[in-house]
């Protein structure tokens, strides 16, 4: 298409990145930083789950007995919609001709909220949290990322994190709320059901007996393999504590 008068006229690049199961993946998306704000977007808020909200939803499933399972979009921001007369014009993706039949340069307009975008995760958000309310259930007023819905003894709760659900239930036999919640969510998005949850925010989540268990080691290791590739150094490793233990008590 033709580049309108006034608009702006942005890049799309390729991003590639190795998955945690080593898998690899090339993502193409808009170089958000040359977007012009009140020319290609204006609000681009969105939240994201707490962590002390995680922390609340292990806390509770282990004093409920409640299960724990982790669900992920695929390419979650093309799932989103935009907003009506939200227009975004990118050259053509690396690789592709620049120049059309007619000798004019190719000009392309992006039709779903494509990653990189400054307004695409709010897009997003705007799209699945709809969703997730006329499925019955209620948005929390103390992190807008967590819903609930309940059933006679039954209980559900969602926490939502970009492109990951972290749901809890009480019950899964075919007639329970998270067997009718996991068949509309297969029904409606393209989804990965990921299992029995083992990470989430760069922390390590496990049931052990009647506890669920959080630790950061693996976080922490990675740390370490980024920026100590050759261990810790010994001077590092004398005393260098945040305070002096022998400080006096105040």
């Amino acid at each position: 298409s033709q580049l309108p008068a006034g608009r702006n006229l942005v890049r799309l690049i390729w991003v590639y990145k190795t998955k945690r199961d080593g898998t690899k993946k090339a993502r193409l998306c808009v170089q958000g930083c040359a977007q012009v704000a009140g020319v290609d977007f204006d609000q681009t808020f969105c939240a994201a789950m707490r962590g002390t909200s995680l922390r609340a939803l292990a806390s509770l499933a282990a004093s409920m007995g409640m299960r724990m399972r982790r669900w992920d979009f695929v390419a979650a921001y093309l799932q989103g919609e935009l907003e009506p007369g939200e227009v975004v014009y990118c050259h053509p993706p690396p690789g592709y001709a620049t120049i059309g039949s007619d000798g004019r340069p190719r000009v392309c307009r992006v039709q779903k909220p494509v990653y990189g975008m400054a307004q695409a995760g709010r897009r997003w958000q705007r799209t699945l949290f709809p969703w997730l309310e006329a499925q019955g259930f209620t948005q929390s007023s103390t992190d807008t990322c967590i819903f609930s819905k309940t059933r006679g003894s039954e209980k559900l709760v969602i926490g939502c994190y970009v492109d990951d659900l972290f749901v809890l239930y009480s019950a899964d036999d075919p007639n329970s709320l998270y067997a009718e919640f996991s068949a509309a969510l297969v029904n409606h998005w393209r989804v990965e059901d990921e299992g029995e949850v083992s990470d989430l925010l760069n922390v390590d989540i496990a049931v052990e007996g009647n506890d669920v268990v959080l630790r950061q080691s693996s976080y922490i290791k990675q740390l370490l393999a980024s920026h100590a590739p050759a261990g810790i150094p010994s001077s590092f490793q004398k005393n260098h504590a945040p305070a002096q233990p022998d400080l006096p008590a105040i």
